[in-house]
Formats: C-alpha cells, sequence, structure tokens
C-alpha cells in the first residue's frame, strides 16, 4: 500500500464511519433544511482517512463546492465528527481531482499504519494548484504576450530570453501563470527540479539561513534548481543584504543556462528600492505586462468559469452585465460568480440582473466607473458621424433618430441615472421616449448584428 493510501483500506460491509456519516448526514438535512443540504451537502463522499493523524476527507465533485462547503460548513461538519466519532479529529473537504474518492469502508481496528515508499513526496517540493493549467488560462489582448512567453519558457527546448519578467496589478493572472509555468516544466522534464517561492519567502529563508549558519545549504537549493520562480520581487525594496544574495542567486541560474521567471506589481522602471543592477538584469530578458482585461477578455472569462459550474444558468444579458461592471481584476470577477451560483442555490431564485444586483451590491458600487451622459453623447455622435447637438434636436431623420436611440440605450445601461433624468438630458424628452428607445435597441441587437457590433465597441469605447 502506497502512502497517498493514507492507511486506508476498502471492505464490503458497514463500518463505523458509514454509521456515523449516515447520523451527521441526518442532523445536517434537519438543521439546514432540504434545499441547502440537497444543494451542497448531500454529494459530499467520505474518502481517506488518516488513522494516524484522525484526518478526515470528504470528497466534492468539483473544486467550486469543496470551496464553498469548506467556507460554510468546515468548522461545524469537523464538530459534528469529533462529537459522533471522537476518533475523527479533522474534516478536510476535497474536490474528486484532489484525492482518492474510495466508498471508506474500513474497520477502524484492523486498518495498517501507513507505509512509507520511495515514491512519496518531496515535502520542499512545490505544491502547484492543478487548476492553474495553460488550458484553463484565458488569454485575449491584455495577456496574450505574457501567456504566449510563459508556455515557451516552460516547454521549449531552449529559449531567446532569461529571465521572464511578468508584471500586472493584483488578480490579474500572474499566480496562475506561475502554478502553470511549473507544472507545465515538470511534465516536459519529469526529473527536473522546481523551486517556487514569493520573494517575502526568500528574505525569511535567508535570514534564517543566516541565524542557523547555513547559508551554503540555502544557496545549494536554490541555484540548483533548473526553474526558479520568484513571485512579488517588490516585496525586498530596500532590503539590502537580500538583494546582494538574490543577485547573486539570479546570476547563478542565468549563467548555468537554467530558467528563471519573476513577476511583481509593477514594471522594473517602476520598483523603487531594488538594486540598479538587480534591474539591469530584469531588462536582459523578456519583460511582459498584463494590462487589465477589456470586456470581450472578461466575457470569455465568465463563460469559461460558468462552464465549470454545472447546474448554474445565466442568461447571456446578465453575463454581459457583469463583463460591464466588473472591471477591477479576473480575481474580483471569479468571486462574484462564486457568490451568485451560491446565492442562486441557496434561494432557489432565477439569475437575473436585479438578482446579481442585488447580491452584488457593494461589489458593484466599489467598480462603478462614473461615464457621464455627456460622455456617451460625444462618442456616440463621433461613431455615426454627426453633430452632438443632433442628440438633443427635435430631427426624426432616420440617421439622427437611430444614433439618438442607442445613446439613450447606454445611458440606462452605463449610467445609474433614472428615466425622466436621461430624457432631460436628450432635449427635453419624456421617460416612455427613453422606455421605447431602450426597448427598440435591445429588440434590434438580437436581429441586427452591425447594431450589436456598434453597441459592443461603443461599450468598450466608454468604459476604456
Amino acid at each position: 500500500m502506497s502512502a497517498s493510501d493514507r492507511g486506508t483500506t476498502e471492505r464490503s460491509v458497514p463500518t463505523p464511519l458509514d454509521a456515523a456519516w449516515e447520523t451527521i448526514r441526518a442532523g445536517l438535512r434537519r438543521d439546514c433544511g432540504a434545499r441547502t443540504f440537497d444543494g451542497w451537502l448531500k454529494p459530499a463522499e467520505l474518502g481517506a482517512f488518516d488513522l494516524e493523524s484522525g484526518e478526515l476527507d470528504l470528497v466534492m465533485p468539483s473544486q467550486f463546492m469543496a470551496d464553498w462547503v469548506q467556507s460554510h460548513f468546515g468548522d461545524r461538519l469537523a464538530l459534528a465528527w469529533r462529537t459522533v466519532l471522537p476518533i475523527v479529529r479533522g474534516v478536510k473537504i476535497v474536490a474528486t481531482a484532489d484525492g482518492p474518492k474510495p466508498s471508506p469502508l474500513l474497520i477502524l481496528e484492523e486498518i495498517p499504519a501507513p507505509v512509507a515508499t520511495s515514491q512519496a513526496r518531496d515535502p520542499a517540493a512545490p505544491n502547484f494548484d492543478s487548476r492553474y493549467r495553460f488550458d484553463s488560462f484565458i488569454i485575449g489582448k491584455a495577456n496574450e504576450v505574457a501567456a504566449s512567453a510563459a508556455r515557451t519558457l516552460a516547454t521549449a527546448d531552449s529559449v531567446a530570453f532569461n529571465p521572464l519578467f511578468i508584471h500586472g496589478g493584483t488578480g490579474r493572472g500572474k499566480t496562475h501563470l506561475l502554478h502553470a509555468i511549473g507544472q507545465a516544466f515538470l511534465n516536459r522534464s519529469p526529473g527536473g527540479r522546481v523551486v517556487s517561492m514569493s520573494a517575502e519567502k526568500f528574505m525569511v529563508e535567508f535570514i534564517r539561513a543566516i541565524k542557523d549558519n547555513d547559508t551554503i545549504g540555502f544557496k545549494g537549493r536554490l541555484r540548483s534548481a533548473d526553474l526558479l520562480l520568484i513571485d512579488d520581487v517588490q516585496f525586498i525594496a530596500g532590503k539590502d543584504s537580500t538583494q546582494e544574495e538574490f543577485f547573486h542567486t539570479m546570476n547563478e541560474i542565468i549563467t548555468a543556462g537554467r530558467r528563471l521567471v519573476i513577476t511583481s506589481d509593477r514594471a522594473p522602471q517602476d520598483l523603487d528600492g531594488i538594486a540598479p543592477r538587480i534591474l539591469s538584469r530584469l531588462s536582459w530578458g523578456l519583460v511582459a505586462d498584463i494590462n487589465p482585461a477589456d470586456y470581450e477578455l472578461r466575457l470569455n472569462i465568465i463563460d469559461a468559469k460558468l462552464a465549470a459550474l454545472p447546474g448554474v444558468e445565466m442568461p447571456r444579458p446578465v453575463v454581459e452585465f457583469l463583463a460591464r461592471r466588473l472591471t477591477s481584476s479576473i480575481r474580483e470577477l471569479e468571486g462574484a460568480l462564486n457568490r451568485i451560483a451560491a446565492y442562486a442555490m441557496m434561494t432557489g431564485r432565477a439569475i437575473d440582473v436585479p438578482f446579481v444586483e442585488e447580491v452584488l451590491a457593494n461589489v458593484l458600487r466599489a467598480n462603478q466607473r462614473r461615464i457621464s451622459i455627456d460622455e456617451i453623447q460625444t462618442q456616440v455622435a463621433e461613431h455615426y458621424r454627426i453633430r452632438k447637438a443632433e442628440m438633443t434636436s427635435a430631427r426624426r431623420a432616420r440617421e439622427v433618430a437611430r444614433p439618438r436611440q442607442v445613446a439613450m440605450y447606454l445611458s440606462k445601461q452605463l449610467t445609474p441615472k433614472s428615466l425622466p433624468d436621461i430624457g432631460r438630458r436628450f432635449g427635453g424628452r419624456d421617460h416612455t421616449t427613453v422606455i421605447h428607445a431602450v426597448k427598440q435597441i435591445e429588440r434590434l441587437r438580437a436581429a441586427d448584428s452591425e447594431l450589436d457590433a456598434d453597441i459592443r465597441l461603443l461599450t468598450r469605447q466608454l468604459e476604456g
């Protein structure tokens, strides 16, 4: 039996774990209600049990469900198990892909001790997240250079650049690319040695090595890596001794022909407090930025995430609403989708724009860019090559009326103004005129691909 089995065996008879789980499930269904239990807890299955540590795995069918149950029921499940079957001292919620999913029909007193094997995982090896791979990284204009460079460095036999320096704001995908690089590199070179750490951890471990008189061991571990991944290099700003060691580590890796990837929240020239020779070294390689995701990329990311959330029905207008309004980071966008899915499943309500506005009220307020009706009128007039004054004129000619309706529609979609307020800004028109314009454009968008493309383009320009 391998160490990965964690001391479990399978039997064909009921066990104390089975009996305890049935008792706990009945209590959860009673306390939480049938809807919540059936939606979130019923799919859980018993996984591996480690007799030595007393830790039991509960296996969920998806990572999303595992994260949600861990967040909302983790402590409750652990307490229930300790109460019903005290030998279970801890509970870990995992997804199917994260661990074994046996039916643990075992008799506790017959569980053998775990058997160590030569295949046991190296505790110093990086623990890459299997969700963060190149095939799950959605590419758009904002990140295509960084993604292409990352894949090349991880998989090519030789690269024309070293190091690779990736920079961008929080939540734009730098961590995803680091994990993807590490996993792809190991798939290409199974015996390769990869070291991955944050710059902050580099500093802490270096200081500890000095105190323990083990700097040789520290240097040897990092400088022998075939691939070294350093995250958030901005954290060593102003730390002179750490920067000295970091510089020599960089030099050793690059000179030896090994590969180095560094990330930061800003470009090298904007890194204050970093030694010039480090900045120079960084600039020798390839510097790739990840810009804020544009509207089209946000749409594609939402579509990809929804595909991984089985049972979540999100109408296209809601998808477009989220892509339009949540612009700060991809991480926030993913969190918003998880929150919407969770609330919809708990309440049984359909996912529509009013529901999303209610669930994400605080997030939407924080993301709201103050686009003015004046901006919209200017942009639409320029796009359709008419005078801006036509937005408030009484003319009804088609070449004027249609752009005016588009501007009214965008004013309703992109500003918090009321219908009467919008009407007043368009030459004192009644709110019913605005309602008609909005409905007319919605109807035409579904049938006229050219008009739909115009509105998408105008939306991107205004939000940019």
